[in-house]
Formats: C-alpha cells, sequence, structure tokens
C-alpha cells in the first residue's frame, strides 16, 4: 500500500511537467542509422524517432563464484529491449529486461547442494524523454569542405551534453531469486541520462539511476560508457557500472564491440567482469539489434531539424562546392 501511494504521488508531481516539457519543444532524434544502446548497459539520451520500432536483444553466459560464502553460479540468459519513438520526436517508450536460467551450487557442506533457477532479474516498462539538445540548430557543426583538421578538433561547446531523463515501472514476480527478499510487485525507477558527441567518433554517456524506489532495498547505480566509431562499419566501446544497495553492491566493466551491416541491422559482442570475489563476475555475449523504419519528415514545428531540412542543407553545401572549384577552373584559364 505505501508503494502504491509513492507511486501515485510521483506520477502527480511529475506528469504535468512532463506534458509542459513535451508542449514546448520539438527535437530531432531521428537518425539515417540505426541508433541502438547495444552491448552496453546505459540507454543514450536520444530516442529512435517517431513511427520507428526498434528491438535489441542477446544471449550471455554467465559465471559467477562467492569465495567467503562458497557458492558458485553458471547459465545463461538474455538481455532485451523493445523501443518505439511516439508522437514527438525526443519522446520513447522501451520495455527493458533480463531473463536468466542457471544453477546456484552450494559447496558449504561436503557434498554440494544444486538449485536451478530462472526468472526474471529485471522487467521495466518506461518512457524516455530528451530535454535538452545542444546539437538542435548547430549551423556551425557542418562538415568544412577544405580542412580536415577543423573536423576533427576539440570544441569546448562538445563539453555541453544532450539530457535526458528516464521514469520506469519495474515488475517483480513473488519470491524472484534474483530481487532482496519482499521485493515484489511494482516500483518505480527514474534516471538522469547525458550524452556528449565528441568530434572523431567519441561519444560519451553518462546514466544515474535510482531504481526500485520505495522499497527496502532500493539501489543507486552509475553507467558511464565511452564509444568510438573507426568508421561507419566499425565501433567499440568500454564501460564501467557501479551498483549500491544494502542487498547487492558491485563494480562491473565491460569491453565489447559493434559492426553496422545496414542502415537497420547491427550485430555486436561483450564481455562484463569484476575485481571482487563477493562475488566475482563474468559473462560473455552476443546480440543484434534491428529497427523497423517508418518514420517520415513530417513534424508538428518546423524548428528546422528534420531529416528533410538537413537533407536540403547538405544539397546546398554540395552545390556551393561545385560553384567554388567551377570558379577556381575558369579563373585559371
Amino acid at each position: 500500500m505505501r508503494l502504491n501511494s509513492t507511486l501515485m504521488k510521483m506520477i502527480k508531481t511529475y506528469l504535468p511537467l512532463l506534458f509542459f516539457i513535451v508542449s514546448i519543444s520539438v527535437h530531432s532524434q531521428y537518425t539515417d542509422v540505426i541508433n541502438s544502446n547495444r552491448p552496453g548497459a546505459s540507454q543514450s539520451a536520444f530516442a529512435v524517432g517517431p513511427n520507428v520500432i526498434q528491438f535489441e536483444a542477446g544471449p550471455y553466459l554467465i559465471n559467477q563464484k562467492h569465495t567467503p560464502l562458497k557458492y558458485e553460479v553458471g547459465g545463461f540468459g538474455a538481455d532485451f529491449a523493445a523501443r518505439y519513438g511516439l508522437l514527438f520526436e525526443p519522446l520513447e517508450i522501451n520495455i527493458i529486461g533480463t531473463y536468466q536460467n542457471d544453477t546456484f551450487t552450494d559447496n558449504r557442506s561436503a557434498i554440494p547442494i544444486e538449485d536451478k533457477r530462472s526468472n526474471f532479474k529485471n522487467f521495466t516498462v518506461g518512457a524516455k524523454y530528451l530535454v535538452y539538445d545542444p546539437y538542435r540548430n548547430a549551423e556551425d557543426d557542418k562538415p568544412n569542405l577544405y580542412s580536415w583538421n577543423a573536423n576533427h578538433s576539440f570544441k569546448w561547446k562538445y563539453l555541453i551534453p544532450a539530457v535526458a531523463v528516464y521514469a520506469g515501472a519495474n515488475f517483480d514476480s513473488k519470491n524472484n531469486p534474483y530481487t532482496a527478499p519482499g521485493i515484489e510487485g511494482f516500483s518505480p525507477k527514474i534516471a538522469l541520462i547525458s550524452q556528449n558527441n565528441f568530434s572523431g567518433g567519441w561519444v560519451f554517456v553518462i546514466n544515474l539511476i535510482k531504481d526500485r524506489i520505495g522499497t527496502d532495498y532500493s539501489d543507486f547505480q552509475y553507467i558511464l560508457t565511452m564509444t568510438h566509431s573507426f568508421d561507419p562499419k566499425w565501433s567499440l566501446f568500454a564501460e564501467t557500472q557501479g551498483i549500491k544497495s544494502d542487498f547487492y553492491a558491485d563494480n562491473l566493466i565491460r569491453f565489447g564491440g559493434a559492426y553496422l551491416f545496414g542502415d537497420d541491422f547491427q550485430l555486436d559482442t561483450a564481455l562484463t567482469f569484476n575485481t571482487k570475489d563477493t562475488p566475482s563476475v563474468f559473462s560473455v555475449n552476443i546480440g543484434a539489434s534491428y529497427r523497423f523504419d517508418f518514420h517520415n519528415d513530417t513534424i508538428i514545428e518546423d524548428d528546422g531539424t528534420s531529416a528533410k531540412d538537413e537533407g536540403k542543407r547538405k544539397e546546398r553545401a554540395k552545390k556551393s562546392k561545385k560553384d567554388l572549384d567551377f570558379d577556381k577552373d575558369d579563373g585559371s584559364q
């Protein structure tokens, strides 16, 4: 009852604010190429774009060993996400979860005791909204046709991140072996997300998360993700995730990469591990992301950021370059 009262109070407080933000701003989120959160655990600040349906999933193998308590966990699972751009360019609704099937082995006695387990480690329905986009209407961010250094040099404005907010509801089943005792039913989850897009294909994402709010074992998490694209197809990432609660605390490290097969399809892989033995964690996963792109260039308010407007700017840039080349050739004769 106390949890439901807390949830209703949050909805009454923040829902009017969300509608106010939606009513005063429209940003361009859609990109010609799929924008996936995989293979990391963080969420990017940007939505997939209106009328885009995107699925992200990947199986993994997991091994844990708790030295002081003398138990081991070995098994497999799958991370998954379904994302949909709803109504506005900055708004995305999503379902994010992890399902795991493993064997818990208690080695405290002479004869090990095994317990086979399976359930959702997390299952969350939520919405993400971009509240600030520093790259909107950034005319001076257009490529310089005559200077490689200008296109790859550091600019102080890159330190200003795009900022998004996330709110969701967890659903935890009764007697779930992966959650703290007494946690069941619905509980709120909120997150603050920032994203810096640096020159040279570098992207830095920060997630600050408060999870299972109102329960006896609410936790705080931070996720820092750095991604680098070497070319339009290949990218690598490094990530650290900190988890702090009375039930579980950890610092996880991830490395991996992704390959873009087409505008709508990406494959990825990653390793996850930590540096402690309470318990030690090692996991390897592969995954894929695919989108069904029903996006069009019609937006509610013409702020010059639609895909059509961007195409026009590129055409003007190409035309200007051709005219300049013609003038140079004409003057040399």
